[in-house]
């Protein structure tokens, strides 16, 4: 396996309800790894739901021309 390279990390403030955080606390749950876990999925999925907005109409004609012509390449497929 790989060695994990460490990314530059930058201090914040953020405000979180009271109940939730004494819970993760007594659970053990580290708050930052879990935040920025979070925060990291968040951003991949917002990055791929506005690649798909912009994408669209490609995609709708690409598909559209794999209806009608089939797959490019297909005569050559050997699975």
């Amino acid at each position: 396996m790989p060695p994990t390279i460490a990314k530059p990390k930058k201090a914040t403030n953020i405000t979180l309800s009271a109940d939730v955080l004494n819970e993760a606390k007594t659970l053990g749950i580290n708050i930052s790894q879990a935040c920025d876990q979070f925060l990291r999925d968040l951003v991949r999925h917002e990055r791929e739901r506005r690649w798909q907005a912009e994408n669209a109409r490609f995609i709708s004609a690409y598909n559209r021309m794999v209806e009608t012509e089939g797959l490019p390449l297909e005569e050559w497929r050997s699975f």
